[in-house]
Parts: C-alpha cells; structure tokens; sequence
C-alpha cells in the first residue's frame, strides 16, 4: 500500500485514518501472498543496506479470523521470503489479543491478529520450528503495544523466549492520552513499573517520552528502535534523541510501515528532523569534531544487533558473520579521502541508491544496486498486488 494511502479524507488524517487502509489491505491477503510481498520488501531492504529483519510478524490467521490447520502457516511464509532473499531473519511473533488499554475486546478489523495465550504458545512453538531452516534465524517475541495486552499478559507473553522482545509505545499523542486516561501513568513509565525492562528489550518509536521517561528508557540498556521516514510519513512526531544520546540510550533504525526502504535515508530524516527541531546541525554526531554518518552508523549498527538478538561483534575479523555493503563512490563530487567521509555522502549527499553491492554470510545476494533475484521477486509481487487491487476499495 506504499503511496496508496497519501489521499486526503474528509476529515484530518491521522495514524489512525492509516491503519484503516491497512486493515483493508490485510484483509485480503493469502500465505502465498504474504511470502512474495515480504520478498519484495526484504530484496529492498538488502538493497538499500539493511543486512538483517526483526520481522514485527503479526498476521497470523486466515482470512475468516480462524487458525489455520497449520498454526505457523505464516510464519512459514516469512522464513520462505527470507530463504528466497537471503536476509538474516529474526521473527517476533506479535501477541495481540485486544483493542484498548485495560483489555477491550478486538474489533473485527483484528480478527487476524488475535490471539489468547494459549494459541500463541502453540503459535511460538510452530515459529521455532518454521524457522529451524534457515542458518541463523533467532525467534523472540513481540507484545504489540501496552493497548493490545493487559500487564498479566505481558509478563506471560516476555516469559516465552528467551530472545528479544520488541513493543510499539508512545508512538502517538493519543495513545498516551488514553494511557494516562485509563491507568494515570504514561506508557514508558507503565512499561517499566509492570515488567523489567533490559538488554533484551526493543522499545519501537517511544516518540512521546517525558524527559524522565528518556532518561528511565537510556538507563535501562533497552534499545529506542526508531523509524524516522515512517514516523514523519504516519506524522506521528519527532524522538528526542539530542536528550536521548546525552543519557547515554541505544538505538537503532528500521522500517514500520515500509512506505520507502532505504537505510541512509532513514538516517538522514533521522538527523534532519533533529535539526528542524532544535533549529541546529550536527545533533547526532556526538563528540567535537567528530562525523554525524559515521557516529550514526556505528550507533544504529550496535543497536540494531542488540534489537535484532545477535550475539556477534562487528567487524572485519575472522570469524565474524561476513555481512557486508559495498557503498559506490559519487560522481557529481570529488572522492572523500576517508570513510567517515564516504558515510557522510552517503547519508547526506546522494541523490539515488548508492549501495552497490551487499554480501549476507559471504554471499553476494545484491550486485550493481539490484538484488540478485529481482526479475522473479518483483514479477511475483506485481502479480499479488494486481489481485489485492481488483478486489476493490483499499
């Protein structure tokens, strides 16, 4: 639905007018489907330099709302899209049982998504087994949001896996109304006053945080996973990362409503809004002196493996997981004598994609700017959102 849903309605529009188009979207969607759009997806994000998805995986159920006789039959369609592409693949399940804060039921919007804690356990099992194919895949779990589970829940759903866990939270001004409508704390706070919130833990967006919020967030170890073009697209707000990175918080980016799938241009909206915001330049570079690209790349890279539930260092050593990008030099530009200038053009100064080439565990699965396999990928894709927009309205 990518460029689908940037119509006006009747009324202003919000995250919430989005998330109508979506459910639509989603409604019409088969296993085989969801394999060839996720294909898509993970082809671009090895194109524009992502190497590895924490998948926020939370379509589990046919089209009626009823289990399928396979549980994991979805789950199974995101680890066919990873084999078929490549990419490192961590699957969170998403535990999503109800509407609102203080357990309002579903609508039938969600009936999809909808689990109890018993046919998700069954669900986590059926993911373990759906991704045991793939060479490094690591299962952890995802409760959507402190409006899609009760506390009793969330505490059950984290116990589940011992990999990371990642919720959406604060990523709205009226989710944090409603939050302090309905318990009298705001969502971060009531995140960490029902569960221990550590290293393992991936907070998505966390726009809306007070200043003690930042700082309880930065001292906890937990990742802020951030999503700017997305954030800016759904005009959801802007993260407070200057506050952020002085507490001394990790982070890392990614895509939530993939809309557009480009690392360097996550980044640079990254940094862009910062300097909108607090009308200045540089905020993410850090120390004196130092290069914005290159301290921003070091961060999300760190922070993105922490999300993602990887227990290897980075680097170019023997015995590190040899997954590379190879950035193309400029030509409207002299050559930048060092790296930390090679990101800085990157995120900043290129006008197209400049990820030339991409190795995932020492296979070249990106060559001249394109995945290997994007004849086939995008042939399959095109051929689902054909069927998906003649079904009507979406």
């Amino acid at each position: 639905m990518a460029g689908l849903a940037e119509a006006r309605g009747p009324s202003l529009d919000s995250f919430w007018t989005w998330r109508e188009t979506m459910y639509r979207f989603v409604d019409r969607l088969r296993p085989d489907e969801v394999t060839a759009i996720a294909a898509m997806a993970f082809a671009e994000m090895l194109e524009g330099g992502f190497t590895r998805v924490a998948e926020f995986h939370y379509l589990h159920h046919d089209i009626d709302g009823r289990p399928y006789a396979k549980v994991g039959e979805m789950a199974e369609a995101i680890a066919s899209a990873a084999m078929q592409t490549g990419i490192g693949l961590t699957l969170l399940p998403v535990f999503y049982a109800h509407s609102a804060f203080g357990g309002a039921a579903p609508s039938q919007a969600q009936r999809r998504f909808i689990n109890d804690l018993d046919g998700f356990a069954s669900l986590m099992e059926e993911s373990a087994r759906a991704i045991s194919v793939l060479p490094d895949a690591i299962l952890g779990v995802a409760p959507h949001s402190l409006r899609a589970v009760t506390r009793e829940e969330l505490g059950i759903v984290c116990g589940m896996t011992t990999g990371p866990v990642h919720i959406h939270i604060a990523e709205q001004v009226r989710e944090v109304d409603d939050c302090l409508a309905w318990s009298g704390a705001r969502p971060v706070d009531l995140l960490f006053d029902t569960v221990e919130v550590d290293r393992r833990w991936c907070l998505v967006h966390a726009t809306h945080m007070s200043a003690s919020e930042t700082r309880r967030l930065a001292n906890s170890g937990a990742v802020a996973g951030l999503c700017p073009i997305t954030e800016a697209n759904l005009g959801d707000g802007i993260f407070p990362a200057a506050d952020y990175l002085s507490a001394g918080g990790a982070w890392g980016v990614g895509s939530d409503s993939n809309v557009l799938i480009d690392a360097a241009q996550e980044f640079r909206m990254l940094e862009y809004s910062q300097r909108l915001a607090r009308r200045s330049r540089n905020v993410m570079a850090g120390a004196a002196g130092g290069s914005t690209g290159d301290a921003m790349f070091r961060s999300a890279l760190a922070g993105g493996a922490q999300a993602a539930g990887e227990s290897v260092r980075h680097g170019m050593k023997v015995g590190q997981v040899a997954d590379l990008i190879a950035v193309s030099g400029e030509t409207a530009a002299a050559k930048p004598s060092s790296g930390e200038a090679r990101l800085d053009q990157w995120i900043f100064a290129s006008r197209d994609r400049r990820v030339d080439a991409v190795w995932r565990r020492g296979t070249q699965v990106v060559t001249n700017g394109r995945h290997v396999g994007h004849v086939e990928t995008t042939r399959r894709y095109v051929r689902v959102l054909s069927r998906i927009l003649e079904l009507g309205d979406a």
